[in-house]
């Protein structure tokens, strides 16, 4: 890897090909920055009624009766539905999300609330009718006798003794075994290496912190949504906009007691997700108006139900601990991790957990996580899920250690790193990574070594882990009489995946991206997928590609030597020509084999599934450049640069932006982004006005370099980027911000006002 001087978007590349590494524009590129891409409030259908959902205004109630009679007599009003028309619940059953599972009796608990709700916006009834304006009108005129009951907000409070309990049935899993007493705490587990107590004695500086974060929202731009039509055949037909479908069939068909072949989920484009749009929410209720009046009914959420009745991520208190020895050597580190579920069991801690200390090469490690039921929506997955929380915990007193040594940063990061071959706490060994490569490049950056003047200003850095994910997918690659490729795919695209997905087909065919058409189809048009999240699209279905790729192409060399009448082990495929290796004279171009198919024994279709293992971790680190007004506690972030090592860059440009992303999601929830929440537990801030998120007017231009160590487990060396992207912002900002006030923020968001407290906390010492 080269380490010479930097420009801003630089790729480090170690291998060149002749697609995969290139920027062609996105297939879907035109249609939707036209408008004509259709999303799925776009979906219309003959008969199309209206849904809309009735929602609890208390956070924790008993509900004591349901009276919908008069929303029922409301001309216009075609169907009401509530928890009683879901089928009952057998106990055991579990239900997989994508991103995570859910026990199918909170899942259908969590579509329309029966016996309680736990949450303000808890969904309790559905209405189906010929106009929205009569939709809002019967919501209106629905009674519901609650019984209000004190609320429970955050993971310290439901952990608490005396708290009261959310769901009466609730017993803690610790360890693997379930305890008796009935409590908030959904889970307790750890993760153990080595002898904690021998490497905190062996440490000539110990620094131990508490941090608090808020629960946060994905911030996507499109709402939830979903059309839903019982059809008379039985069959159920979903269009939504989702990051996956078929986690979205599985989910239907448990929340109404069918089998899955009975539910066709349609996937339309989807505005953003973030891990946000895995979970279900409306698209049973939707279904079950549709069952009782025969027709279609479309029910999209208003930006306001969106962030009262969809999953955030978690709030989370977390204690760190670590020691080291003077010359720099991180001897034991310990975690307690303390997150919010929402209403039901569920949090990302244990994904929190594999990441905490992710980066680092310890050899003592004590990590205990607690899932914590609180009265807020369910918490959903949230671009690297729980991670974030960590690594500003972790993180901050990496460099809190670094500072008190009298160490580089970035330097104490180095000799600490993680390498292959380090054993994780929670088990894996790590194989190749890009860590130490990661950092290196940091270090290297001009914006590392750029000098910083003026007042209350200071620069900051952090590193931060994701695991990325593989599994399941499938592909199907057919060929045109044009010399084109048809290549049908079962993984939604949030960011620009047609292409890298494409990409590496063309790479194996000889052909240009642009003569790949890849098209994301229906659950009844392709094998398995599992969902767009982890990370993962561009490794596994990417694969899956590269494998229907050489399918298809072993074929094609058949065919072209059955039309020269030479033995099939003779021909290649090379820069897009069919060549005899023997007989220069005998070639053709892909595209003049294509146009001979069907005279010469017909279509070829290749074809691929796989559940793709060989996932390869991912690593990025950030430089922060902040100015604090220590008047009014205002951070300005100044100068961002973001180093990830992406394995291998199929789409650069994609990276890049995915780079960006994550980057500027991070900053908004280091500076602004939280739940703001009233006493009895109801959002406070749930619009885009007052849920701050960071605009272009916020943010400077985000640097990024790509790094590219190669994952042994891919192919062309493929690692997840979508995710990690988030982990270290908000702790750069955080180890900025104490370099240019002298000020440790233990708490996020640092707005003005939690800024300004530190401040005069610190000044009372």
């Amino acid at each position: 890897m080269a380490t010479t001087a930097y420009e801003p978007n630089v790729v480090l590349s170690t291998e060149q090909f002749n697609v995969v590494g290139t920027r062609p524009i996105r297939h879907d590129g035109p249609d939707k920055v036209t408008g004509r891409a259709l999303y799925g409030a776009d979906f219309q259908a003959a008969g199309l009624l209206h849904g809309g959902i009735l929602r609890s205004p208390h956070s924790h109630a008993r509900i004591k009766s349901i009276d919908t009679s008069r929303a029922e007599a409301l001309p216009g009003v075609r169907a009401v539905v509530t928890a009683g028309d879901l089928p009952a619940t057998e106990p055991g059953g579990m239900v997989d999300y994508g991103e995570g599972s859910m026990d199918l009796g909170y899942m259908r608990q969590n579509v329309l609330a029966h016996g309680k709700v736990l949450y303000a916006g808890h969904a309790v009834a559905g209405v189906a009718a010929t106009s929205l304006h009569i939709v809002d009108e019967a919501l209106a005129l629905i009674d519901v006798d609650y019984e209000v009951l004190s609320p429970v907000l955050t993971a310290p409070e439901g952990m608490a003794d005396g708290a009261p309990v959310l769901i009466e049935d609730l017993q803690t899993q610790e360890f693997g075994e379930r305890l008796t007493k009935v409590s908030n705490v959904a889970e307790h587990f750890q993760h153990k290496l080595g002898d904690v107590a021998a490497g905190f004695a062996q440490a000539d500086v110990i620094i131990e912190r508490e941090f608090n974060t808020a629960t946060v929202h994905q911030g996507y731009i499109e709402p939830q949504n979903v059309t839903a039509l019982w059809n008379s055949d039985g069959r159920v037909h979903v269009w939504t906009s989702t990051q996956g479908p078929f986690e979205v069939r599985g989910a239907v068909a448990a929340a109404l007691d069918l089998a899955v072949s009975r539910v066709k989920v349609t996937p339309m484009e989807i505005g953003g997700g973030f891990g946000g749009k895995f979970p279900l929410y409306h698209d049973p209720v939707a279904a079950l108006l549709s069952k009782k009046t025969g027709r279609p009914v479309k029910i999209v959420m208003s930006r306001k139900e969106v962030f009262e009745s969809t999953g955030p991520t978690s709030g989370s208190q977390i204690k760190i601990k670590i020691g080291a020895t003077k010359d720099g050597k991180i001897t034991a580190a310990q975690a307690f991790l303390a997150y919010e579920a929402g209403a039901f069991p569920g949090s990302p801690v244990g994904a929190a957990a594999e990441c905490v200390f992710g980066p680092y090469d310890i050899p003592n490690v004590v990590i205990d996580g607690y899932d914590v039921v609180v009265n807020k929506p369910k918490s959903g997955a949230y671009r690297a899920p729980g991670a974030t929380n960590a690594s500003f915990a972790a993180e901050t007193v990496v460099d809190e250690l670094a500072l008190k040594l009298g160490l580089d940063p970035i330097d104490f990061r180095l000799n600490n790193a993680a390498r292959e071959g380090t054993r994780r706490a929670s088990g894996p060994v790590f194989p190749r990574i890009g860590l130490v490569e990661t950092l290196e490049a940091m270090k290297s950056h001009p914006h590392w070594s750029a000098p910083l003047e003026g007042p209350n200003r200071g620069r900051g850095v952090a590193v931060g882990f994701w695991m990325n994910g593989g599994a399941e997918s499938s592909c199907t690659i057919s060929v045109n009489a044009d010399g084109t490729v048809n290549l049908i795919e079962g993984s939604t695209d949030i960011g620009g995946t047609r292409v890298s997905v494409a990409m590496q087909a063309a790479e194996v065919l000889g052909i240009s991206a642009e003569d790949v058409h890849p098209a994301v189809v229906d659950t009844d048009s392709v094998g398995y997928t599992s969902g767009t999240g982890g990370s993962s699209v561009t490794f596994k279905t990417g694969w899956s590609a590269y494998l229907a790729a050489q399918n298809l192409r072993d074929q094609m060399i058949e065919r072209a030597a059955a039309i020269w009448d030479i033995a099939s082990d003779t021909v290649e495929l090379r820069d897009g020509v069919f060549r005899a290796k023997a007989d220069p004279e005998l070639s053709m171009s892909f595209a003049e084999l294509a146009a001979q198919l069907n005279g010469t024994g017909g279509p070829i279709v290749g074809r691929a599934a796989l559940n793709a293992t060989g996932v390869g971790g991912a690593f990025a680190g950030c430089i922060s450049d902040v100015e604090v007004d220590p008047e009014t506690g205002k951070v300005d972030v100044l100068r961002f640069t973001i180093v990830q090592d992406a394995g291998k860059a199929i789409h650069p440009s994609y990276v890049e932006g995915q780079m960006q992303g994550g980057a500027a999601q991070g900053i908004g929830w280091a500076l602004n982004e939280e739940y703001f929440m009233s006493e009895d537990g109801r959002m406070m801030n749930s619009s885009l006005l007052d849920y701050r998120m960071p605009t272009s007017l916020d943010l400077p231009m985000i640097d990024t370099v790509i790094v590219e160590v190669a994952n042994p487990g891919h192919p062309f060396g493929v690692r997840g980027v979508g995710e990690v992207s988030i982990v270290p912002p908000p702790a750069a900002v955080a180890n900025a911000v104490h370099r240019a006030i002298g000020v440790r923020m233990d708490r996020l968001p640092m707005n003005p006002v939690a800024v300004t407290e530190a401040i005069w906390k610190h000044q009372k010492k």
